[in-house]
């Protein structure tokens, strides 16, 4: 693991987004499946996620997060996820909301796969970072 002992605590924010691709007649139903609402089951799912992620990631830090935030936003054939992570710390958090994305994917392909099998996950990636010796960075346009 990366030694950051030596760095100073600063407020640091990253945010993250996804797709998952899938039929619209389940996409419209998303949010009343058999199971549940997907969408609310997702966003604990990523945050819970994101809360884990040094449990899931063998280096990373463990961090003290301040904020995980999930949105979704439907589109004819897919949703798309995006994941906020805020902390103080002396690293990142980009792994975090990474991690908060992918397992809300997941949980929206777990509640769906009985209506759809061939949905489609990706891309997943980072948009923007906040904070820390490097400042801010954002992603550019797809």
């Amino acid at each position: 693991m990366v030694d950051v002992g030596g760095k100073a605590v600063t407020s640091r924010q990253a945010v993250a987004e996804g797709f998952i691709s899938m039929p619209p007649e389940l996409i419209a139903t998303l949010d009343r499946l058999k199971k549940g609402n997907a969408y609310e089951v997702a966003r604990l799912a990523g945050m819970m996620a994101a809360k884990k992620t040094a449990d899931l990631i063998p280096l990373c830090h463990t961090l003290p997060l301040d904020k995980v935030k999930l949105h979704f936003e439907s589109e004819a054939d897919r949703v798309r996820v995006t994941c906020t992570v805020a902390c103080h710390a002396r690293t990142g958090v980009e792994m975090e909301a990474l991690t908060g994305v992918q397992v809300a994917l997941l949980t929206l392909y777990d509640m769906g796969k009985a209506y759809a099998r061939d949905m489609v996950i990706g891309p997943v990636r980072l948009l923007e970072k906040h904070g820390g010796k490097t400042g801010s960075w954002q992603a550019d346009a797809l």
